[in-house]
């Protein structure tokens, strides 16, 4: 019986690419045993795309309602500050694109961590004593949901578990879930001003809990921890061991009476990661530039989260080249009057919305600080026919043509979310038909309990 073999050799550090053995079996060339297989399709999803999972989608999609058709729809529900025109991003900001993309420079790859000339950009913008940071503690991101999305990754193994803010941005857990990693939620507290419910966070912490996240100014509840606040944060997690990773993205929109502190600034001890980027502050979310700073003065980060993160950024090679070329610019050269402008306006219409809102039998708004969001509770004893925050505004849409969105999508029912970044025209439009819609559904205390009897 003759025998052939097919070898090929490795060379320099690369292994054999083919070893096989085949032996003459007549016309027909085998490996020994061959199992017969038929061929078929199955290609099935993957169970990372099964976990993903977005509460917001969920909610909204299910929502099989249509608006009032004598009413304009008025929406209340996207954050995304461009939407209505009313807040467009400052002319230098665009100027810098625009001749970085005439300039042909930035046509190409660049390291997937960024640029270095941009990292230190990032770095010089938020470098105070404080906190320091050099270019080596910047990674470049698409866009601040990536920057959660690597910091998350590279903090947490499937198995463990996160500690997350309730009510909270749905795409903490979305990210948990899809990655196996379970989602444990910390309470805040409206009647402190979303403040963090630190005894239950802490009872929440085991042996498996990897990180805690934090959103301050925050989404969506437009509250701002206070400095002393943020320092009985820091204890907690201190104690426990605890990384941060701080959700920052809506840093410096706080409103005139309020003081903005990076929990990072605070820290002696507590490593940080601090996701952040372009898309709020400047009014550009589009334009998917974020970034994750890392805080880490005692070296508990070390080398393996810090390479963990480069390795990480490898898989999509960075954020848009062209807004990198013009990130220096747009950090040292936007106008400061823009910052002013902006926030005056979000303060402004916060101020109308809550006092419109406040007055209204039945509702009971929580005052925001900062950001672009204010949270409103649904008082339902007052409003028996509806079972829900969910049908609550689901019937608001189909009446008045406001859509809000229900707060259990933040895990949090019974509230509702309102987006301050539309023109005032309409949030007071708006109000008046959410006052409306209020006075024909409220019931008193004894009108709601005879639709309980006869339920």
């Amino acid at each position: 019986m003759d025998s052939y073999l097919i070898h090929v050799n490795g060379h320099g550090n690369h292994a054999p690419m083919l070893d096989v053995n085949l032996k003459n079996t007549g016309n027909i060339l085998s490996s020994g045993k061959v199992k017969s297989r038929k061929p078929r399709w199955a290609v099935r999803a993957s169970e990372m795309s099964k976990k993903t999972f977005n509460p917001v989608r969920a909610i909204v999609d299910s929502m099989k309602v249509e608006p009032n058709p004598k009413k304009a729809m008025i929406s209340l529900s996207l954050g995304d500050p461009t939407v209505f025109g009313n807040l467009p991003t400052n002319d230098e900001v665009t100027r810098a694109v625009k001749e970085v993309l005439d300039s042909g420079q930035y046509n190409g790859y660049a390291p997937a961590v960024g640029y270095q000339s941009c990292r230190e950009a990032v770095a010089a913008y938020y470098n105070c004593p404080e906190a320091p940071l050099k270019a080596q503690d910047v990674i470049l991101t698409s866009g601040c949901s990536q920057a959660i999305e690597l910091a998350l990754a590279v903090l947490a193994n499937p198995g463990q578990n996160i500690l997350v803010p309730r009510p909270g941005f749905s795409l903490y857990k979305t990210l948990a879930l899809s990655m196996g990693i379970e989602v444990k939620l910390y309470n805040l507290l409206p009647e402190k001003a979303w403040e963090i419910d630190l005894e239950h966070l802490e009872s929440l912490v085991d042996e498996k809990t990897a990180c805690l996240i934090m959103n301050n100014p925050s989404n969506p509840c437009g509250s701002v921890f206070s400095k002393s606040h943020l320092q009985e944060i820091l204890a907690v997690a201190s104690r426990q061991c605890l990384p941060i990773l701080a959700d920052e993205i809506y840093g410096d929109m706080v409103f005139a009476d309020c003081k903005y502190e990076p929990i990072a600034t605070l820290s002696t001890n507590v490593p940080i990661l601090s996701c952040g980027g372009l898309a709020k502050r400047w009014l550009v979310p589009g334009w998917r530039m974020g970034w994750i700073l890392i805080h880490d003065r005692r070296d508990i980060f070390g080398k393996e989260i810090r390479d963990g993160l480069v390795r990480l950024s490898q898989r999509i090679l960075g954020p848009c080249t062209l807004v990198q070329g013009a990130l220096e610019r747009i950090l040292n050269q936007t106008p400061p009057e823009f910052y002013h402008n902006t926030l005056s306006i979000l303060k402004s219409n916060a101020d109308l919305c809550y006092a419109a809102l406040a007055a209204i039998p039945g509702l009971r708004p929580v005052r925001p600080a900062g950001a672009m969001y204010l949270m409103v509770e649904i008082e339902m004893e007052h409003f028996p026919e509806f079972e829900n925050d969910v049908e609550f505004t689901e019937r608001l849409i189909s009446e008045q043509s406001v859509f809000c969105l229900p707060a259990t999508c933040f895990e949090y029912p019974n509230f509702f979310r309102v987006v301050i970044t539309v023109p005032e025209e309409m949030i007071l439009e708006a109000c008046g038909r959410i006052q409306e819609f209020c006075e024909m559904h409220y019931q008193g205390a004894e009108g709601a309990q005879d639709l309980e009897c006869d339920k």
